[in-house]
């Protein structure tokens, strides 16, 4: 999709029915790539995420000497080739690149350069170089300790005993679980500092460097323990993107309606779970079956202010403000001060575009209160992040004459959402 400096978002009149296929998870993606970058034998990764995240990845992975067929969108083959330099890794604005490739590289034969776009080169990654280091890596890192990073590698990393404050960004921990196995020591890795966010995403990486062959110790709280051993050539089947559904699933919630995701697993690995109380407390309800995971509003599209610790589920902070700016009471979000890190600050921004909108919101160093008011229409800026365009989506549906000023920033984790979503606001 090329880029488009404004965007105004539909407006529903009435109840939205639909029922919407995604594409796969950007988070099941990425780490699917990497362990099959990392195995004994070919892997097919079936219903990928094709978007600017995972394409980076995939040619991350190129670039240290795998080789990645992504000309078929419904499966995506991996031979894994020896890991080698030189090799640059561009993970242009993608967290999971950053932090998934530079542990990967450290296991290459050669001299590896890992940077980005200006923001990734803002966002953080000290804990990643300083572990590193601890077992034994040569590399450079920026003054922050972050990108641009140069990793000299001998074709081996020794592994064995690290500790670090993974408190940013669950990113930190799952990065380096995911190469362990390849560590000649393995590694005992132990957190200390704050709770580290997002723990469902820690579980689909231990769940599935287990579905790869991986043996992994978990039983000790905020410590993991990676035995070194093979890895084996897998058919990972993705699971469409619990944060990429919200803003559709928020659909049905503003405007009374009933939204389904297709193709959901009776079994997933993301908190859908989580996803059930939230809804719930707004004023929805979720259902699984057969035709996948519905989402369905009050009939009047009412929804009920909120409090809730979003610690595990900071993605959908953006999608939930926005919901709470339409609610009927004030709401509270906490436990979200690692997003002020992610594409931009996702705090501070959202402060600032819901208040232009009219709503009353103080500002707090982990989250927001929000109290409703007569929201009117603006241009509602995206700060180049996807999950700032899905908030303002949500808003436009309610209130009428909210344009994006970029919504380019979507082909970051879903190219198809402009089409997808005025799609799904007609559907009646």
């Amino acid at each position: 999709m090329g880029r488009v400096t404004s965007w105004t978002a539909p407006h529903s009149e009435g109840p939205v029915t639909a029922s919407v296929r995604l594409p796969g998870s950007k988070s099941m993606t990425a780490r699917a790539l990497v362990l099959s970058a990392l195995a004994d034998g070919p892997s097919r990764i079936v219903r990928p995420l094709r978007a600017n995240d995972t394409t980076n990845m995939a040619a991350s992975l190129t670039a240290l000497g795998s080789a990645v067929d992504t000309g078929d969108d419904e499966v995506w083959t991996v031979r894994p080739g020896p890991l080698r330099g030189p090799a640059t890794i561009d993970v242009g604005q993608a967290g999971t690149v950053m932090r998934f490739g530079s542990p990967l590289a450290a296991l290459a034969e050669g001299t590896v350069v890992v940077d980005g776009d200006p923001q990734a080169r803002r966002r953080p990654l000290r804990p990643i170089v300083d572990t590193l280091r601890a077992l034994g890596v040569d590399l450079d890192a920026s003054a922050a300790g972050g990108l641009p990073l140069t990793i000299r590698g001998t074709g081996l990393v020794e592994g064995g005993e690290a500790v670090i404050d993974a408190s940013g960004s669950s990113q930190f921990v799952s990065g380096l679980l995911l190469s362990a196995p390849r560590f000649t020591k393995g590694l005992r890795l132990r957190h200390e500092g704050p709770p580290v966010p997002s723990a469902p995403h820690l579980r689909m990486t231990t769940h599935m460097l287990r579905a790869a062959g991986a043996v992994v110790d978990e039983s000790v709280s905020d410590v993991w323990v990676v035995e070194p051993g093979p890895l084996h050539g897998h058919e990972w089947v993705i699971e469409p993107d619990l944060s990429g559904a919200a803003p559709f699933f928020a659909a049905a919630l503003v405007t009374g309606g009933t939204v389904t995701v297709a193709g959901w697993p009776a079994e997933s690995w993301q908190p859908v779970g989580r996803l059930t109380e939230l809804v719930g407390m707004i004023g929805g309800s979720v259902t699984l079956d057969g035709r996948g995971l519905t989402v369905r509003g009050s009939g009047g599209g009412e929804l009920h202010g909120f409090d809730a610790d979003l610690s595990e589920v900071g993605e959908l902070t953006p999608v939930l403000a926005t919901l709470a700016a339409l609610a009927d009471g004030p709401s509270r979000l906490r436990g979200v001060a690692h997003i002020r890190t992610h594409e931009t600050d996702r705090v501070a921004a959202l402060a600032t575009e819901l208040s232009k909108a009219g709503a009353g919101v103080v500002e707090h160093p982990d989250g927001l209160d929000i109290t409703p008011a007569p929201l009117r229409p603006v241009t509602f800026a995206t700060y180049d992040d996807h999950r700032m365009a899905h908030a303002a989506a949500v808003l436009g549906l309610a209130v009428e004459g909210i344009t994006l000023d970029d919504v380019s920033c979507t082909a970051k984790t879903l190219p198809e959402f402009p089409e997808l979503w005025t799609n799904l606001a007609r559907a009646k």
